[in-house]
């Protein structure tokens, strides 16, 4: 199951770290600052996801790829559109002279539309962007896909929902035949809904269908990040679309309700706001992130109570 550690303290910028159990590949939702965020944690993250570029989610990518840099690894950025332009201009406002070309290649995935996702690559010394290709998704490896909304916050700000890949998993106690290659097989045809796949055990061939009942296939975990973004119906419609009954969704809640003026000015959430549309879209875990830093501990006890009061409400 996904695992997420929130790596900043209540009055730093924001950075959520995501795992992935048994294994060293780490992903990094936003680059705000962090002070609990070691150094082997960030040499460890493959993909970066940027929610927006206002300063406090973006402020520490420095810091994030001067640990980066000489893993000799190919480490992807996604974020809204102009990203690849902004993560131009920072690495190029250095000197270079001592990093070859492969010190590092960044591929950065810039989000025009839920179809669009402009694809560049950038490497040092000289860090000069190359335009791939343009693709209809915009992440996947062997243990997550990402799905994502493009919010409203006075300018782009991307959610992102990481959902691990379905697990098929082989009953043996349902089984009379001794294990062998031929369950890997079985599990290939049941992915690929191939029912008249022949499977042989031993000296019988089975039809594949006919043996489909010995699997399990259980539902990935689906972990959603949802930075900055405002009130809205609009927003609270592609919401509902990619984190209706996600597993766990951390969200921003930045102002108290009493501020709720402050939250329309700026295009953010407030408490009982973001806890309400996590309770209509059944999440089944919801956790309040992204307080302003004008709040002080008490504040902050004072958000989360009212944001679980409207999430757990019946």
């Amino acid at each position: 199951m996904l695992q997420a550690e929130i790596k900043s303290l209540l009055r730093e910028d924001i950075s959520i770290l995501i795992k992935i159990p048994n294994s060293g590949k780490h992903y990094l939702c936003d680059c705000g600052e962090a002070s609990l965020l070691t150094v082997k944690e960030i040499q460890s993250v493959s993909a970066i996801f940027i929610s927006h570029t206002h300063i406090d989610h973006f402020s520490n990518f420095d810091g994030i790829f001067r640990h980066q840099i000489g893993s000799g690894e190919k480490i992807v950025i996604c974020g809204p559109k102009n990203i690849h332009h902004q993560v131009e201009a920072r690495l190029k406002s250095y000197t270079w002279n001592l990093v070859d070309e492969s010190a590092i290649e960044y591929e950065i995935r810039e989000i025009v539309s839920k179809e669009e996702i402009n694809v560049y690559k950038i490497r040092p010394p000289h860090w000069d962007l190359e335009l791939g290709t343009t693709q209809n998704f915009l992440f996947e490896d062997e243990y997550v896909n990402v799905d994502f909304a493009i919010l409203d916050h006075k300018t782009d700000s991307i959610a992102y929902l990481f959902k691990e890949k379905d697990s098929v998993t082989f009953n043996e106690y349902a089984s009379e035949f001794k294990k062998g290659k031929w369950i890997s097989e079985l599990k290939t045809a049941f992915e690929n809904n191939d029912s008249n796949k022949e499977i042989r055990i031993e000296e019988t061939v089975y039809k594949a269908s006919d043996l489909f009942h010995l699997l399990t296939k259980s539902e990935g975990y689906k972990l959603g990040v949802i930075m900055d973004h405002a009130v809205c119906e609009n927003n609270y419609e592609k919401i509902k679309t990619i984190f209706k009954e996600a597993d766990l969704v951390y969200i921003e809640t930045f102002y108290k309700d009493e501020d709720q003026e402050f939250a329309k000015t700026n295009y953010h959430s407030f408490a009982s706001a973001s806890g309400k549309i996590m309770n209509e879209f059944e999440v089944k875990e919801a956790i309040p992130i992204h307080f302003s830093r004008r709040y002080t501990e008490n504040d902050k006890l004072e958000i989360e109570t009212a944001f679980y009061k409207a999430f757990r409400e019946n």
